[in-house]
């Protein structure tokens, strides 16, 4: 990996971290954070605004608060470049419990298209997605089924949204179901800032015989605007080892079972 490339991953993670320490105090100073992260404050104050202009903090004198309950979405583009190693790993594992001959849903979130990208010397595997850079992904994949429901195309996740376009998934025995979420929370369960996505997830996690959430460390305990999955419909966490051990244990004590990768 080349030292830019270690930069703009540093970069991310700063940010990334930035956000939680926001949503979890209240307000943060730039003071405190150039401290904290030992970079200088003209770096800090770069990364606010940055964050800013996704409207994922308010900038203040000094420092910034939060925007609100719930982040709002990144794009696929920009969420693809966020803890790009983590997702690796875990799209890996993933992949791992797929078998030939299965028919399983990839959600629209990154970490699900990392799935996608080791499924591709499969075969007899039907794939049901409403993303469509899943399904552009599997041009090259001959093994590998694609169906997609109908609906409305959502630019920001190359998606299709739309409860009503589900329709046609009723007749497919669904193996697994993939999903990424804002956040995995008790007693919220799996979460979204995006109401139109939660309405199509919702459905297809009572389709799924099994449920897998595909989260990074980030998204522990962390609440967005519309609850999809309730703890009791979830069957599995994939995660990485940076998790927070409390989280781990409220989720193992809601019967549900954790790999960490």
């Amino acid at each position: 990996m080349s030292t830019g490339t270690n930069k703009e991953l540093y970069l991310e993670e700063r940010r990334q971290e930035i956000l939680r320490l926001v949503q979890q105090i209240g307000r943060v100073s730039v003071n405190e954070l150039s401290q904290q992260f030992g970079v200088s404050e003209v770096t800090i104050r770069a990364d606010l605004q940055a964050l800013a202009d996704y409207n994922l903090l308010v900038r203040t004198h000094g420092g910034a608060v939060p925007a609100g309950r719930g982040l709002p979405e990144l794009s696929l583009s920009l969420r693809q470049q966020q803890q790009v190693v983590e997702k690796s790993r875990i799209g890996e594992a993933a992949a791992q419990i797929v078998l030939d001959g299965d028919s399983i849903f990839l959600d629209t979130s990154s970490t699900a298209l990392a799935i996608a990208q080791r499924l591709k010397q499969h075969r007899h595997l039907t794939v049901i997605t409403n993303s469509l850079a899943i399904a552009q992904e599997m041009l090259d994949a001959p093994g590998v089924a694609v169906v997609m429901p109908g609906g409305q195309l959502r630019r920001e996740t190359a998606s299709l949204i739309g409860a009503d376009g589900l329709e046609i998934l009723h007749k497919f025995n669904i193996q697994r179901g993939f999903f990424g979420a804002h956040g995995l929370s008790v007693p919220e369960g799996l979460t979204d800032v995006s109401a139109a996505e939660a309405e199509v997830k919702r459905p297809l996690v009572a389709m799924c015989k099994q449920v897998v959430a595909v989260l990074d460390a980030t998204k522990w305990g962390r609440v967005g605007l519309a609850s999809f999955a309730s703890l009791d419909q979830i069957d599995m966490v994939i995660t990485d080892t940076l998790a927070p051990a409390e989280r781990i244990a409220e989720i193992h004590a809601a019967g549900i079972e954790v790999v960490i990768v």
